[in-house]
């Protein structure tokens, strides 16, 4: 071992705590492990920057913008209700249908936008049906894994794979190259998950379970909010007067929230536009929402008048404008440990947080002083423009619950149009016309130009972090090809594995690759463990696809845990979900994958 071989393991090892940690943004670790490799001059200033002009970066950030097409025109999810309208309400069928539905819509599009996507039908068809959703949300997150591995487009390590073959001068893989053994896993899967799987996840009785409510109204009903909804009028004297919400000890002395501001004339009640800032005056109406006795203990410290809520107050809380949500805290936003003050979620978003709920505790939390976690689901309110803004940030939030007649009526519209862009780039993907990366960006470029989304909106539907990532982590795999430590690592797993089969060589890869990927990103995996199986390979003087075919699947096999994958995330505190339910369901779904690829692989890729 020589000294830069150290200097590279520190780096990577750094790294990778940093990523398990989550101390820092993944981001943030991918662009200083770029600097720290510079300036410990492991790779050259053109090599740190590569992965920034990598096709594969560039593919996936194209298509993160062709997904989130199809999500906002409401492509994806008209695609997902007519497949689910055949499930019915056989628990069985209903495993089958759900796991193919979300297979089938995820080798096209972002694993995680599918689910966010189905997750609202299918808690409702748990409820209709009377089946608790936590055995079906897990089969749901299941199947978005499984599908994305069986396309060159569903998942990013199969891109980044792919993309590695066609630098070393070899024949990358094609669009269904990987569709075979996807089928097999899929089948596979469905399978366990029927006759075994279903019998290990947990059975929560589906009242318990409020993430099944789906619509705004039947959200008021949940959380009370016609019940807590109040109005505190400014006397004279009150000390509120001349004080915006912010300076106001409103939220924090009395866990009380502010829904909006009317100001009352002779004539009318006008509501303020913006209502954080805007400083308040006597005769002003609060409408309010709290127990009632935060609201009689307020309006006595105050000097406020304290009056019910009418008809209109709350109608005012859901029409066609604005309207009520829950919202989920994905594991890497960047709302996770911070509090709603501190994260000025009010004046950001435009948007008033009701409720902070948290899975496995009782009741509402502390709206000011919580730090937020993963799995936190929070109630806003507001227009439903400003809701809708949220979608469009799917690292931060996922948002449920929103009715689909009022997200986004003009783009809506554009659905046939993302359809035939979505068909036409397939269809040169498959046949090779252009290269990915090129198909890719102009499926993009036309989803833009036909108004499917606005250029505004493609800069957010990309998730810039996982693109830094990339970019980041590709120096890191020419750091260890530079000082030595793939061919170190490929040697040692040759001389032990290698000497009794290519078999126990790719099951060794297989099993390496899915131990990784439960603790980091599937895609930062999928960089650091091709070059290793490319060395392998070439040591053993056999043809690499069955090894890399085999890293990209295990990338994807994101079982074990519910941090492994933004899906597995997604679905945890609707269905009620502890870490143990992942373990237990997610460690013989990884062994079925491993078998299926020592069964399959070698067949359809001979070594």
């Amino acid at each position: 071992m020589t000294l830069e071989m150290w200097v590279a393991l520190l780096i990577l090892a750094s790294a990778i705590l940093l990523f398990i940690t989550e101390w820092a943004r993944v981001d943030v670790v991918a662009l200083g492990v770029v600097v720290a490799l510079m300036i410990t001059e492991l790779v050259t200033v053109e090599e740190a920057i590569s992965g920034f002009a990598n096709p594969a970066v560039l593919t996936i950030a194209a298509l993160f913008i062709v997904g989130g097409a199809v999500s906002q025109t409401g492509l994806a999810g008209e695609i997902g209700r007519h497949i689910l309208a055949f499930a019915g309400p056989n628990p069985v069928r209903l495993t089958i249908v759900i796991m193919v539905s979300v297979a089938l819509l995820s080798g096209f599009m972002s694993d995680t936008g599918t689910v966010a996507v189905l997750l609202p039908a299918i808690t409702s068809l748990a409820l209709s049906a009377g089946i608790s959703s936590s055995k079906l949300l897990i089969p749901l997150s299941y199947g978005a894994l499984l599908g994305g591995a069986a396309t060159l487009i569903g998942t990013p390590p199969n891109i980044i794979i792919s993309g590695l073959l066609k630098e070393q001068g070899l024949e990358p893989f094609s669009f269904f190259d990987y569709t075979p053994v996807g089928l097999v896993l899929i089948a596979a899967g469905i399978i366990f998950m029927v006759v075994i799987g279903r019998r290990l996840l947990p059975d929560y009785h589906p009242v318990q379970d409020i993430q099944r409510v789906n619509t705004p109204e039947e959200l008021m009903n949940i959380y009370r909010l016609p019940d807590n909804l109040f109005r505190l009028r400014l006397r004279r004297g009150t000390e509120l007067s001349g004080k915006t919400l912010q300076q106001s000890t409103l939220g924090q002395e009395f866990k009380i929230t502010i829904i909006d501001i009317l100001r009352t004339t002779a004539q009318s009640e006008t509501p303020l536009p913006t209502k954080v800032n805007t400083p308040l005056q006597v005769g002003d109406i609060l409408l309010a929402r709290g127990e009632p006795n935060d609201i009689a203990r307020a309006s006595a410290f105050l000097n406020l008048g304290v009056q019910p809520a009418k008809a209109q107050d709350k109608e005012a809380l859901i029409n066609n404008e604005v309207g009520v949500a829950e919202v989920l805290l994905p594991p890497r936003s960047a709302l996770v440990g911070e509090t709603l003050v501190s994260s000025r979620f009010g004046s950001t978003y435009n948007l008033t947080v009701l409720s902070i709920t948290r899975p496995g505790e009782q009741g509402s939390l502390n709206l000011k002083g919580t730090n937020l976690r993963f799995g936190d689901t929070l109630l806003v309110q507001g227009p439903w423009s400003h809701i809708v803004n949220l979608r469009k940030k799917r690292r931060d939030f996922v948002v449920i619950g929103v009715p689909e007649s009022i997200v986004n009526p003009k783009t809506r519209a554009k659905a046939p149009f993302a359809l035939v862009i979505l068909v036409g780039m397939l269809l040169l993907m498959v046949t090779n016309v252009v290269p990915v990366v090129a198909a890719s960006l102009l499926a993009a470029l036309a989803m833009i130009l036909s108004g499917c989304l606005t250029i505004d909106d493609a800069y957010a539907v990309v998730d810039w972090k996982s693109i830094v990532l990339i970019a980041g982590m590709i120096p890191m795999s020419i750091a260890l090809e530079n000082v030595g430590l793939v061919e170190l690592a490929s040697t040692a797993i040759a001389t032990t594995l290698g000497g009794i089969s290519p078999y126990m060589v790719l099951g060794g890869l297989f099993l390496i690759t899915s131990l990784f990927t439960q603790l980091l990103s599937n895609t930062a995996t999928a960089v650091l463990i091709a070059p290793i199986g490319l060395a392998v390979a070439a040591q053993l003087f056999i043809t690499p696809y069955a090894f890399l075919m085999g890293i990209a699947i295990a990338a994807s096999m994101a079982f074990a845990t519910p941090v492994a994958s933004p899906v597995n995330t997604l679905v945890m505190g609707a269905g009620h979900y502890r870490f143990s339910d992942y373990i237990k369901v997610g460690t013989p779904m990884i062994f079925i994958a491993l078998l299926a690829a020592l069964l399959f692989l070698p067949i359809l890729w001979p070594f």
